[in-house]
């Protein structure tokens, strides 16, 4: 299992809705949040992309300087960027970065912003654009000349003389819900991901992509994008959920479902229909949680519960074929460091930092009475060899 966090470049809090509690995201925050990730045993982090957000590809420029393990999942926009740009960037960053790029790839589900970028495709349209731009890009950075005369890109001689790190090229992740997007992230991507539905709703969408991918003589992985809310028991953590959404009233719910329901996103009309704008019945599924769709677009579902509930749950999930988890919570540096903790020691996870003892700076937890190692409590049974602490 991987489990990548977030960095939040469009915002921060303990609450949602409201600026109590609010943080500026500025760099030396965000710099804190990606150290984070890279000491703690995340694979890496997904940076949000969109006119509400800094600019993905600046900002995992500085903080793959003062990073050394963790990965970037950074977006390209097709359409925003042409093909051959968007491959020299890629191939930049791969290098400089000594092969720690993820590929986002994005068609974009806000007629209005897209608009004011310049894009006035239909739907269907950007992700037939979405089709050529990944053939060109891919052929470039495998190190072949692209040669595309198409609806919507005319390449002549497209290539790239500085290949990246990784081989053919840093993998494409994509999600997308409707059938023409199911279509394309079965010919092009290597990831696929989906936002946090019930299980049955997941086992249907991989269902359709896995077989779409056969058709092509491919085989996809598969991810999912979910919040986080892990406590050390099941009340706490229902309670962290409530008081996430406390300052959330009916008029911000009613102004945030009136602007989600302008875009013609096949994902986020899904995760709209999970709650409906009613704050109702949010638990759509045993400790899926979708009150963080009341206000907030794309993800919008948490796993809420203590942490052998949710570990249990992200296990249903794998059964199904999932293998990657895009996961955050709020304030984002905070939950880093409590989800690593309440969580992966439950987690067959890949890439934990392992710390030799004759190595270690200090103790894990605070020395008692100034001269007594804390006591450790073995994980329980059935589990990974780490240890919490008492």
């Amino acid at each position: 299992m991987q489990v990548l966090w977030f960095i939040p470049t469009h915002g921060d809090g303990r609450y949602l809705g409201t600026s109590v509690g609010g943080r500026a995201v500025d760099f030396p925050y965000m710099r804190q949040i990606a150290q984070a990730v890279d000491d703690l045993g995340y694979t890496g982090a997904l940076l949000p992309t969109g006119r509400s957000c800094e600019d993905a590809w600046i900002t995992a420029s500085y903080l793959a300087a003062v990073t050394n393990r963790m990965r970037f999942l950074v977006a390209i926009r097709p359409g925003l960027t042409s093909p051959g740009v968007a491959a020299r960037m890629a191939a930049t960053f791969d290098r400089l970065s000594n092969g720690r790029l993820l590929i986002n790839v994005v068609t974009g589900g806000d007629p209005v912003e897209l608009a004011g970028d310049g894009v006035h495709l239909s739907h269907d349209d950007r992700y037939e654009l979405t089709d050529e731009f990944l053939t060109v890009w891919r052929d470039m950075l495998s190190g072949e000349e692209s040669n595309l005369v198409g609806k919507y890109l005319n390449i002549q001689g497209g290539k790239v003389l500085f290949p990246p790190v990784q081989t053919p090229y840093p993998p494409l992740w994509f999600g997308g819900s409707s059938p023409i997007a199911q279509a394309i992230a079965a010919k092009h991507v290597d990831v696929y991901l989906t936002w946090g539905e019930a299980p049955a709703q997941v086992a249907e969408k991989i269902a359709q992509v896995r077989k779409l991918a056969e058709a092509e003589g491919r085989t996809l992985k598969f991810g999912i994008r979910l919040h986080v809310i892990v406590r050390e028991t099941t009340a706490e953590a229902w309670d962290a959920a409530n008081q996430l959404i406390r300052y959330v009233d009916d008029e911000a719910i009613a102004h945030a479902q009136k602007v989600y329901a302008r875009l013609d996103s096949e994902g986020q009309r899904r995760m709209s229909q999970l709650h409906n704008g009613s704050r109702e019945a949010l638990e759509i599924s045993p400790n899926l949680w979708a009150g963080v769709g009341l206000v907030r677009g794309g993800a919008g579902t948490a796993l809420v519960g203590d942490p052998d509930t949710v570990a249990a749950r992200m296990r249903e999930y794998t059964d199904l074929g999932i293998d990657t988890f895009i996961l955050s919570g709020y304030p984002h540096l905070e939950e880093a460091y409590r989800v690593a903790e309440l969580l992966f020691p439950r987690l067959p996870l890949q890439n934990l930092p392992k710390q030799e003892p004759t190595s270690m700076m200090s103790p894990f937890g605070e020395i008692v009475a100034n001269q007594s190692f804390p006591k450790a409590i073995p994980t329980p049974k059935g589990k990974n060899n780490q240890l919490t602490v008492d």
